[in-house]
């Protein structure tokens, strides 16, 4: 049988790695987003205590760059898992295929919230995502026609808000938290505030109208961060009339030094996410090689461990450090014990 270049490659990779003997890697290779990466350390670090197995390499890098990393290939010098704060893209899946990895399996190992939050000294913040938008985007609707966005104020933007200057510091477009940034509150709030419709009424289509709500103002008021949580934290700490987008589990880990912003009147906790009353939460993923199930030592029974009521269910290890446990855990432990490949339809 003839095999494409890359599944040649990678194939060769697996081989050598499955021989075993000095050749084979006896870590598990984590690595991937920011968000996903203290769960995953804690994970690993629990592992590595309770069996008799080193314990797994964790790295960040970001979703992207984890899922990319996933996707390259078969062999002992690629990764086994990735995290993800957003699901994997077909085109990820396509890359993998590509480079001969085959099928990887869907674990969700929780959902966590992105929170929206001020210095600990700065005021308090009562936020829509109608709010968000039209301090943020581009374009905003004023006396009932599209303009370019030149708010200044918070309070220009509802007069309930402090009037402070729009500082945002949110995930970068290579951020997995960006995703769900743009859905749940731009998106929302362009809808909200009539936009959408002022943009369609333009001759744009669905996803013409969608790419215009989130052209975000270039001025300085919205500013990407494109490194994890502790970035966007040291940027704010540096000015505070900013605002930051992060993670409920990187707050709870500082709460001393920020400041929570309720969204649609509710704050965002463990309890909210959990009850779905909070409305911007996401799943977080970790994506699996399959062909390095049967290879790498350890990799399954980690798997097994993580998925443990133990680990990942209500009161279990991680919702200790504010995941919220999956309702459909046992049906990805079934995935897992079948081995499951996750398929996109788009």
């Amino acid at each position: 049988m003839t095999f494409p270049g890359g599944a040649a490659l990678a194939l060769a990779g697996l081989i050598a790695l499955a021989a075993g003997g000095a050749m084979a890697r006896d870590q598990i290779q984590i690595a991937g987003s920011s968000t996903v990466l203290p769960y995953a350390m804690i994970a690993a670090e629990a592992f590595g205590e309770n069996f008799d197995f080193p314990t797994p390499v964790v790295e960040g890098g970001g979703s992207g760059t984890g899922r990319a990393r996933l996707c390259a290939g078969l062999g002992e010098t690629t990764i086994d898992i990735a995290d993800s704060s957003s699901r994997i893209r077909q085109s990820d899946l396509d890359t993998c295929a590509r480079n001969g990895v085959g099928g990887v399996i869907e674990v969700v190992i929780g959902h966590d919230g992105i929170v929206l939050a001020s210095a600990a000294d700065g005021p308090a913040f009562a936020l829509t995502p109608a709010d968000l938008f039209g301090a943020l985007a581009a374009e905003v609707i004023e006396d009932g026609a599209l303009v370019p966005n030149r708010r200044r104020l918070w309070s220009e933007v509802n007069p309930s808000l402090p009037a402070q200057r729009i500082l945002a510091f949110i995930p970068g477009t290579r951020h997995g938290s960006r995703e769900t940034f743009d859905h749940r509150l731009i998106l929302e709030g362009c809808a909200a505030t009539g936009a959408r419709d002022a943009l369609a009424a333009r001759g744009l289509d669905a996803r013409g109208a969608d790419a215009a709500c989130l052209t975000l103002r270039k001025d300085g008021s919205a500013v990407d961060i494109d490194g994890d949580y502790t970035e966007a934290l040291a940027r704010l700490q540096a000015d505070h009339d900013a605002i930051g987008a992060f993670g409920l589990s990187f707050y709870l880990n500082n709460t001393g030094r920020l400041r929570l912003a309720s969204v649609d009147g509710v704050m965002p906790s463990v309890a909210t996410i959990a009850s779905g009353e909070y409305p911007v939460a996401r799943p977080l993923y970790m994506y699996v090689k399959i062909a390095h199930l049967d290879v790498i030592p350890g990799l399954r029974a980690f798997l097994d461990f993580l998925l443990s009521d133990e680990v990942a269910g209500p009161g279990g290890l991680l919702s200790e450090y504010g995941l919220v446990p999956d309702p459909a855990l046992a049906a990805t432990r079934d995935a897992v014990a079948r081995r499951v490949a996750v398929e996109l339809r788009e």
